[in-house]
Formats: structure tokens, sequence, C-alpha cells
């Protein structure tokens, strides 16, 4: 069994002209990532593997959670093909994780998370929201066998405030 945890960046400005990519996590991003990965610290799941895209807004949020789950920095990958809207990228990335990792978590973007969401959970999911953690049960040995699971878990900022 595998386990696949997305999680979409927070909340991000636009209050400055800058490219895209550059966008910071405004103060709401902060908070609902300190929310969402100190609930997610309670379920005591360990995570062999992190990858984040580059965007400043992803990494970010990676960050808070990588010191509020304890995750060593050895365990994070950062992967430009991660920024990433459509998903075709991120599913890629997904099949080709090695098969000793069990349970991964990705940071990124949407609309790629939501579509990933509903074409390999069980759950229907309008919209991934900002800082909004998702995890899938595969009943898969290796990632590159990637296929329908069970959404098991979902981490929403607006379902504990």
């Amino acid at each position: 069994m595998k386990r696949l945890i997305l999680v979409r960046h927070g909340k991000s400005s636009w209050k400055y002209d800058l490219p895209d990519d550059k966008r910071p996590l405004k103060k709401r991003g902060i908070n609902d990532a300190h929310l969402v990965s100190g609930l997610f610290k309670k379920e005591k799941i360990p995570i062999d593997k992190v990858i984040s895209s580059p965007a400043v807004r992803a990494f970010s949020t990676c960050k808070i959670f990588l010191k509020n789950l304890g995750i060593e920095s050895e365990k994070v990958e950062i992967e430009q093909n991660l920024y990433d809207f459509q998903g075709e990228n991120v599913i890629e990335i997904i099949k080709k994780c090695p098969g000793k990792y069990n349970t991964i978590m990705i940071f990124g973007h949407n609309h790629a998370f939501t579509s990933i969401s509903n074409i390999f959970g069980s759950k229907l999911i309008d919209n991934l929201p900002t800082s909004g953690l998702l995890m899938i049960e595969l009943n898969i040995n290796v990632w590159q066998d990637l296929k329908k699971g069970d959404t098991k878990l979902t981490i929403f900022p607006k379902d504990f405030k």
C-alpha cells in the first residue's frame, strides 16, 4: 500500500508586483499552514519523501509543514515540474517515485491538485483549498502503477476555524 498526500500551497499575496512563482504567502496562508500541519501531526503518519514546487508560496508552505512535523530536510526535493497547473507533470513525478517510498507528500498548485484528487481519490472534491491537505491510500506496490485509490483524509482550514 502507498499513501499520496497532496498539500496545496497557502494563500498567497498579490500585493507586490512579482512574477507568479515569486509571490509570498499572506499572513492567512502562514496561519492556515500551521493549523493544517498541526492537525495532520496528530495522525502520526510517517512521511518517506517530500516533493515541492519551487514557487515561493508552495515551498514556504512546505517549510512550515517540515518544521511542525519534524521532517528532516534530507527527505525534501524541489521539483521544477511541480510548477504545473494541469496535472500531467505531477502525475509523471508521482509515477517516477522509487518504490521504497510508501508515503509521499507533495506541495503544489491548483487546478492540478484538485484534478488529481478526483482522478485518483474516492471522494469528489470541488476545490482543494489553499493550505488544504488530502491523503489517498493506493492499493499498489510501486508508484508507476498509480491507479484509483481511497481518499482517507481531508484537512481543509475552513473546517477548523
